[in-house]
């Protein structure tokens, strides 16, 4: 078991690795930035960017430097500047970027002009890091700072302040979840072809099959707006908590912050995830109890007289959810990454929305530690997984 726990941890630090460059690359690649729209303004006569202003926005965010370079910064916090060996310095003059490109209009095959870069009029060397600001890497838990969403305040700020907005929403799907949909697909399966098995998983196929942003839509009409406008009790459309206090009908008027009106601000979100959570989950567990319910050992317990209710929960139950257990453990990344299309169409300031946000402002440095973190996650879920199967079946071993 030792040894495959150090052969796993590798293949972990390998994957998150890979998964760190792949995601930071496609992010800087992507269009849009600090840089965005700079070009068009700097032919304006209104706003009047010279180069030199671009290329002070470009060290500020670090664009001036190479993918490589830049992509070492953040993961590692290195390099900060030249090495100093017996006081001298080892390469101060290695070009590792460039400040202010040469950018030429070419002509495609098509006949179409674009702009592209041809070559560098002030390039950036190594010792032009030393005085810059830096982080001490993602691997040291420092994921910067945030470029437009909390401008150049920690990165990690903005993580904490939504996370547990996020644990409260997804903590509640995953226990009302559990609760409901494991006794309905095991209910289910016992009575397989029965009414109540054609109507849930006929309810379960609908769960699966809308989509989320719709059904959000249509809690919010039939429990936000209809009601409302006709003076009935109605529930908060969106966010986590109310700024002022307000009434509701019947009920009166509900204090900001306080237990009732997190608990209503919550009643949307939650019925949403439960509902889609309760029909995926419980289809997995009906379609795992129908297939060990024809084992060999669920029969032989029958024969020897053992009760119903004792086959189903002790025999048939336990191996049922071992396939199960891969669905638990990669719960965990979702509990840090948020429900994204949920969040966005409710406003709940968790994750998911953080992400969507950040997405839309060109945030990167948030998006970039919202991906990491949550491929650490996965890839521990991964192990995690893999040590729970040997709990729950003792057939399973590894060396």
């Amino acid at each position: 078991m030792t040894g495959y726990l150090i052969r796993r941890v590798l293949q972990m630090a390998l994957v998150i690795f890979l998964s760190a460059v792949i995601s930071y690359s496609l992010l800087n690649l992507a269009p849009g930035g600090p840089l965005a729209g700079l070009g068009q303004a700097s032919q304006s006569s209104r706003f009047r960017i010279t180069e030199e202003d671009i290329a002070r926005i470009r060290a500020y965010f670090e664009l001036d430097l190479n993918l490589p370079v830049r992509f070492s910064r953040w993961f590692i916090g290195e390099p900060r500047g030249p090495i100093t060996i017996a006081g001298h310095q080892i390469f101060p003059n290695m070009v590792i970027g460039c400040r202010i490109p040469i950018q030429t209009q070419v002509q495609d095959k098509k006949g179409n002009w674009q702009t592209k870069t041809t070559g560098c009029k002030e390039p950036v060397k190594l010792i032009d890091l030393v005085g810059r600001r830096t982080s001490r890497g993602v691997l040291f838990f420092d994921f910067g700072r945030s470029w437009t969403i909390l401008r150049d305040r920690p990165v990690s700020d903005l993580l904490f302040s939504r996370l547990p907005n996020t644990l409260r929403l997804l903590g509640f799907d995953l226990v009302l979840s559990l609760l409901i949909g494991i006794p309905l697909g095991i209910y289910s399966a016992v009575k397989q072809y029965s009414r109540f098995d054609f109507f849930f998983t006929t309810l379960a196929f609908m769960g699966s099959a809308m989509p989320t942003f719709f059904f959000g839509i249509l809690l919010i009409l039939f429990l936000c707006v209809l009601p409302k406008m006709a003076g009935l009790p109605y529930l908060p459309p969106g966010s986590s908590s109310a700024v002022r206090d307000y009434i509701i009908p019947w009920f009166g008027t509900i204090k900001a912050n306080s237990f009732a009106d997190l608990t209503l601000h919550m009643i949307l979100p939650v019925s949403v995830l439960v509902f889609v959570s309760v029909s995926q989950w419980s289809r997995f567990i009906r379609a795992s109890m129908l297939d060990v319910l024809r084992q060999d050992y669920v029969r032989t317990a029958r024969a020897k007289g053992l009760i119903e209710r004792v086959v189903i929960i002790k025999h048939a139950l336990r191996n049922a959810l071992i396939p199960f257990v891969t669905i638990i453990v990669f719960s965990l990344p979702g509990l840090f990454g948020g429900a994204l299309i949920t969040e966005t169409v409710f406003s709940w300031p968790g994750m998911g929305r953080l992400y969507v946000q950040a997405l839309g402002n060109s945030d990167y440095p948030v998006n970039m530690a919202i991906l990491f973190i949550t491929a650490v996650l996965t890839v521990i879920a991964t192990l995690l997984r893999d040590v729970l199967y040997t709990i729950v079946d003792p057939r399973i071993r590894f060396s």
